[in-house]
């Protein structure tokens, strides 16, 4: 190590050279040592660059002292002309820099650069400035800091308009074809940049090549081994390979094993050399009872000048063992990572290998009798038994949990016979399927689809014994049986997959309605049991099809919704991102140059979320608008509709009128909050049957980005109250800057749970109480994606709070509730809770399952899938599932004109007021009471009669209201009459008695 203190250079001072600094003046004196030890000999950023010598930067440093030097820990480090962080490439362990011997640090590559630099000593990644820099020798791996590093600091070389360097300045500026070399070949060091550097043409040079000291003392030359890259050799066999080392000017003295060693591999009759004979000799003996498998051994011979050098030899054990014993019972093989030669039949080739299976088998039902052979294409066919070497690999595709036994790196394919048959294992579901890899099996009790949203990019349909139900949609998390349905759930799937590892070219499975649907089935199902990459991520066991599947539509579409009888029919629909602007920058009314807001952010097509273009858009809103036809709903809260004022939720009303009739729905004008997100929730309803009263109302509290919508209607029948509030709560996913209990526990109930939890308090504590109290009534139905299933967390609070969760209530006891369908599981994200006031009134619920189950690949988008089986219909207008409430509203006044005796008194004419007076006596003929109000209306009156004393009108006729709180059995009540008649007409009409208030 240099012990010396220089101005201007980053401080390389020794304790002693400390000590003798701060006794002396001035404090920075300099202390020059030409020759020291380890220097930067060379740096060259340029390499890659447009006209580049070399395609890759390097940095070389150089052996300039008499003695050689242990580079472990250290670490040659970079940082801009001005910077103060630091970039570290870390210097192998034991590595030694013999007297003037070079070491060439390879690092980052551009995309020009004519010539591939010399073999490199070291490798790293750091991109080097071609131009100005600042490059460290440091005798430690830990990033340098600031501008101006001292501390562990060996060498430095500041280059171009550094900030920093030693001596007097930096180096000459560099360029792609020139590199910064320390004159003298490597050897000069005065420690003064500017004075020991000039910019030449680069001349990288590495471990090997020949070199002088600095100093003019011999070069040490190197040892040289002869040692056999492998050995092979069968079980039981045993083998011996020599050994051989040399040393032109040392003595060859020792050899060990120094990787590697392993009962059963030695080294043996070890001769040294001699001074007569430079070469010294050994042998690697594997003995017979070595296992097969795979084993790299590491020989280090050394001299009598402290050298050494080392080679690996392969050792390479391979034997014949049968399929079941290469498998074994457990997940993992027993032989993993070892050469083994086995046999099998071809049961079905592939486009990366084949199966093969064992005739016989064990008869072991926890050891599979197959295994897949990876990368070999052998001229075999199916029906062959064939004699296969290769190593045995355990495969994982990326993010999988499990790993899947096979044969890779075949080195040989013999074809033994021809002609064998292998029968299919019956196998059902659920079942450990490692216990089948690779077999070929059949199912023979029918498999229910549970997922299809991969089939038309990846040709996958996951099955499973029944219907799969997300834990947490039936168990609240955590609990014994929630944990226990994700076990059940795990064993009971198998992905039916078509053969292809690339976008099917057709979209298989698809029946002649263009669809294939969750809850389908498929009966006698045979292939081979694969693994790999599944769609949505991760791995699992893949059924490859010998036989072509038939399907068999056990859950039928249904047209429309079956909803129970009641007087107001709401629904809560998803309609998947149903935006007016697309993302190409257009919108329905084909502006271009179109963007949509999030937040307070400026328009940007980046933003905007569903339809590509107006063609997709068209698409979209077709199917969109036949499902809320279909539905036929009074009223229906909507999810992801664009966030932009009521421009997006009116055209859905023109497009649906267009469908239905003119002035069929009209929307409920935006309430004061819609939030900050690129979506929001909307309200359309029938005007014919409900009247809005008052404004819709929403909660713009910071916890909401898509703030709950509420309306209260009145039912024009029967004039009876609700309030619908529409919610669509925080997603699942998206997990990025989840504090705690927000970040995925691995629960199931996904992130943002506790902000969902947040959400359905205030909804709860806050949103609906200030509901109820501007209606005045306290029916609430509140709708929506919660984006929680059925016993999550934010659903609990609420049913543990009063609401009432419907779907439990009416689906549960039918069958499983269920929106949505993810990850091959199904539950409910799409909830009706309502109050217990309007609780009672509640004649159904129902699910459309016209989106959930069906393929997303028969949706709206273009250009996603090799086919496009669109059908401009109802079915996959979303990814959710619409909810249908029926409600029995109580009336708010009832028809008891038939509980009454009416008696009219004549009319008399006033002749000073030009009126018509007279009265009407209600007697009550029934034995109950009728409660009050009472409400007389006069049906009928003749054109140009009105009544001037009325209370208010009704359905367009004028009303009374009696004296008094009711009438009781018996009782009479009167109530006086006065019209305006100037025509004089005979003033009649139909009499109608209601209680309650209109």
């Amino acid at each position: 190590m240099k012990q010396r203190v220089v101005l201007h250079t980053p401080g390389r001072m020794t304790l002693l050279a400390a000590v003798l600094a701060g006794l002396c003046a001035p404090a920075f004196a300099v202390t020059a040592t030409p020759v020291a030890g380890v220097v930067i000999s060379q740096v060259y950023g340029g390499g890659g660059n447009s006209g580049a010598n070399y395609k890759n930067d390097f940095i070389e440093l150089r052996n300039a002292g008499d003695s050689a030097v242990n580079l472990s820990g250290w670490s040659v480090q970079y940082a801009s002309s001005t910077g103060t962080s630091w970039q570290v490439t870390k210097l192998p362990d034991n590595v030694v820099l013999q007297p003037g011997q070079y070491l060439l640090v390879q690092e980052a590559a551009g995309t020009g650069g004519s010539t591939a630099l010399p073999t490199a000593d070291v490798v790293g990644s750091i991109p080097l400035s071609g131009s100005n820099g600042k490059v460290a020798l440091v005798s430690s791996a830990t990033p340098l800091s600031g501008a101006k590093p001292t501390e562990n600091v060996i060498d430095f070389v500041g280059f171009g308009t550094a900030n920093y360097y030693e001596g007097t300045g930096a180096t000459p500026g560099l360029s792609n074809t020139t590199a910064a070399l320390r004159k003298n070949e490597g050897c000069q060091d005065t420690n003064d940049n500017a004075a020991d550097f000039v910019a030449d043409l680069p001349v990288p040079r590495n471990n090997a090549t020949v070199y002088p000291t600095c100093s003019g003392a011999p070069t040490p030359q190197p040892i040289v081994l002869t040692c056999p890259g492998s050995l092979g050799l069968d079980v039981g066999a045993g083998a011996s390979a020599p050994l051989q080392a040399s040393d032109a000017d040392s003595i060859v003295n020792s050899a060990v094993i120094s990787k590697g060693g392993v009962a059963g591999i030695s080294l043996t009759g070890f001769t040294a050399a001699t001074p007569n004979n430079r070469t010294a000799t050994a042998n690697l003996v594997v003995d017979a009872s070595l296992p097969a498998g795979t084993y790299p051994v590491e020989i280090t011979f050394a001299n009598d000048t402290n050298q050494s050098n080392s080679c690996t030899v392969n050792v390479a054990v391979s034997g014949t063992i049968k399929i079941p014993q290469i498998q074994g019972s457990g997940l993992k093989s027993p032989y993993a990572n070892t050469v083994q030669t086995t046999s099998g039949v071809i049961t079905k080739k592939l486009g990366s290998g084949f199966y093969i299976q064992d005739p016989q088998g064990d008869g072991d039902p926890d050891t599979s009798d197959a295994i897949f052979v990876y990368g070999a294409n052998a001229a075999a066919n199916e029906g062959d038994l064939v004699r296969v070497t290769g190593t045995v690999t355990e495969y994982a595709p990326s993010g999988s949990v499990r790993s899947y036994t096979e044969l890779k790196d075949v080195s040989a394919v013999t074809v033994l016979g021809s002609g064998y048959t292998i029968t299919p294992v019956n196998i059902d579901l659920p079942a450990e399927l490692s216990h089948y890899e690779g077999m070929l099996v059949r199912f023979a009790n029918p498999l229910t689809v549970n997922g299809n949203s991969y089939l038309g990019d990846r040709g996958e349909l996951v099955l499973a014994n029944g219907r799969r139900e997300t834990p947490t949609n039936r168990y609240r998390a955590g609990t014994p049986e929630a944990n226990a349905l994700i076990a059940d759930n795990q064993k009971n799937e198998v992905i039916l997959d078509d053969g292809i590892f690339t976008a099917p070219p057709h979209i298989p499975y698809l029946a002649a309605d263009k669809t294939v649907r969750a809850g389908d089935t498929v009966t006698d199902l045979v292939g081979v049991l694969d693994f790999g990459a599944i769609g949505g991520g991760g791995g699992w066991y893949k059924l490859q099809p010998t036989a072509t599947p038939v399907f068999s539509r056990t859950n039928p579409r249904q047209d429309a919704p079956t909803v129970a009888p009641g007087n107001v029919r709401v629904a809560s629909a998803n309609v998947l991102n149903f935006f007016t602007t697309f993302t190409d920058g257009t919108d329905a009314w084909g502006r271009t140059g179109q963007g949509c807001v999030i937040g307070n952010g400026a328009p940007a097509k980046s933003n905007c979320r569903g339809a590509d273009n107006l063609t997709e858009f068209q698409r979209q809103r077709d199917k969109i608008v036949n499902e809320l036809k279909a539905m036929n709903a009074d009223a229906v809260g909507l999810m992801e509709i664009q966030n932009n004022g009521d421009t997006t939720v009116s055209y859905l009303v023109d497009a649906l009128n267009a469908a239905t009739a003119p002035n069929t729905y009209a929307y409920v004008p935006k309430p004061a909050a819609t939030g900050t997100d690129a979506i929001r929730v909307a309200m359309i309803y029938k005007p014919a049957v409900l009247t809005p009263l008052g404004g819709a109302l929403s909660d713009g509290d910071g916890v909401n980005n898509r703030p709950p919508m509420a309306q209260t209607f009145k039912v024009k029948a029967n004039g009876a109250k609700f309030s619908l509030v529409v919610n669509h709560l925080k997603s699942k996913g998206g997990c990025g800057g989840a504090g705690t209990g927000d970040a995925d526990s691995g629960d199931g109930q996904g992130c943002w749970n506790a902000t969902r939890i947040q959400q359905a308090k205030r909804l709860l504590n806050y949103f609906i109480p200030t509901v109820v109290a501007a209606a005045g009534d306290p029916d609430v139905l509140a709708v929506g994606d919660f984006n929680s299933y059925g016993h999550e967390d934010p659903i609990a609070f609420l049913t543990d709070n009063g609401m009432v969760n419907e779907l439990e209530r009416f689906v549960r006891p039918n069958g499983t509730p269920y929106s949505y369908v993810f990850d091959g599981q199904s539950g409910y994200l799409d909830h009706a809770l309502a109050s217990s006031a309007l609780d009672p009134q509640v004649a159904g619920v129902t699910e459309w399952h016209n989106n959930a189950d069906e393929p997303d690949a028969i949706d709206y988008n273009l250009g996603d899938t090799a086919d496009d089986p669109y059908v401009n219909n109802a079915f996959r207008a979303s990814d959710h599932d619409p909810v249908v409430v029926s409600l029995n509203l109580a009336p708010a006044f009832a028809d008891v004109t038939g509980s009454v005796k009416v008696t009219m008194s004549a009319l008399g004419y006033n002749r000073v007021t030009g009126k018509f007076t007279g009265s009407v006596s209600f007697a009550n003929t029934s034995a109950a009471a009728l409660a009050g109000p009472l409400q007389f209306v006069l049906q009928g009156l003749p054109a140009g009669v009105t009544l001037d004393n009325k209370s208010g009108e009704f359905n367009g006729a004028p009303y009374v209201t009696l004296p008094g709180t009711g009438l009781a059995p018996g009782a009479t009540a009167t109530v006086a009459l006065t019209f305006t008649n100037p025509s004089k007409a005979n003033v009649t009409f139909t009499s109608k008695l209601y209680s309650g208030t209109f």
